[in-house]
């Protein structure tokens, strides 16, 4: 088969012949139809990233059809159309993952790829109002909001809430999610033209973060927030205690602004604050998502479609974050 292999960091990802993967008990043949990307994959390929290894074929996001089943797996499977759960060996316990929690593409070899293999109980059926393109698109960005959203922050009908950042894959999800659920969502962004496709997704107003008054500006438009979600951190996180109101709650998954700055912590005890991290989420978080994905008929917003063989290409545009939704290689 043929695969986006990256060799190390200082060296392009090449498209290039390696072995079909072989199955081991339990395992399944996925042939790709299309794949997602995540800023994840951009991290590893640019060598900033934990456990790295080389060469991995990168891409925790896929969605396609069972072409082969290991020992032990139902032949039901053959044939079926699915999508992948990029994470694996959650743990005992649904409030955190355990030491062997792994994410697919790395260290496992992942989706960027003409086949995959992955655990049987990585499969789902896929949602079939779906195509390709928009079945790969929310796995690992879809899950990881969604958990932030419904089990850390709890999000009810009638909660306000800020998407900070809202371009990316992540924030994107977080936005569709918080709208199909009857929130009052408002967003930040770096760009006017992201804030207004927000808009035009739901979001009842946005600001640019680049501006000095931001802050303040938010407070106004919203009268305060129930919900904070945030991929960033950096020195804006200190203003969000101010943005919250009582018994608010601020859950974030990613750092790309820096660490988290020094922050009042009398508001937090007196407004009764929670301060929340979270990353990915279970096989039930998983297919609670998908559940909500279906009854609402939520589709994947995608910002291009390169080809399956061009995953360095696509990769380059997501070092510039020029994007809205996701881009997606297709087979």
């Amino acid at each position: 088969m043929k695969a986006n292999v990256l060799e190390a960091p200082d060296k392009p990802i090449t498209w290039k012949e390696v072995e079909t993967p072989m199955l081991a008990p339990g395992e399944v043949l996925v042939k790709i139809k299309a794949a997602g990307l995540n800023r994840r994959d951009y991290w590893i390929a640019i060598g900033k990233y934990a456990g790295l290894k080389y060469p991995v074929i990168l891409g925790s996001d896929g969605a396609g059809i069972v072409t082969e089943v290991g020992e032990g797996v139902d032949t039901a499977w053959l044939n079926k159309e699915v999508v992948i759960h990029p994470g694996s060996n959650w743990g005992d316990d649904d409030n955190f993952q355990g030491k062997d929690f792994k994410i697919l593409g790395l260290p496992d070899d992942g989706t960027f790829a003409e086949y995959v293999k992955v655990a049987v109980g990585q499969l789902y059926d896929k949602p079939a109002y779906l195509n390709w393109e928009q079945a790969a698109a929310f796995p690992l960005a879809g899950v990881t909001a969604y958990r932030a959203l419904f089990v850390k922050a709890k999000i009810k009908k009638g909660d306000t809430v800020l998407i900070s950042g809202v371009g990316g894959g992540t924030g994107a999800f977080a936005l569709q999610w918080a709208v199909a659920a009857g929130c009052r969502v408002f967003v930040t962004s770096g760009t006017g033209e992201k804030i207004e496709l927000a808009r035009q997704l739901g979001a009842l107003a946005g600001v640019n973060y680049k501006a000095q008054d931001w802050a303040e500006e938010l407070l106004h438009l919203s009268g305060g927030f129930d919900v904070i979600i945030d991929s960033a951190l950096g020195e804006g996180f200190a203003k969000f205690p101010d943005l919250c109101k009582p018994g608010g709650r601020i859950v974030f998954f990613g750092g790309t602004a820096g660490d988290m700055p020094a922050i009042n912590g009398r508001k937090i005890f007196w407004k009764q604050l929670q301060i929340l991290g979270t990353t990915m989420g279970t096989a039930a978080d998983f297919k609670a998502m998908l559940n909500f994905m279906g009854d609402n008929q939520v589709i994947p917003v995608i910002d291009e479609v390169f080809p399956l063989s061009a995953a360095a290409q696509a990769i380059e545009k997501m070092s510039s974050s020029p994007q809205f939704g996701n881009i997606i290689l297709k087979a």
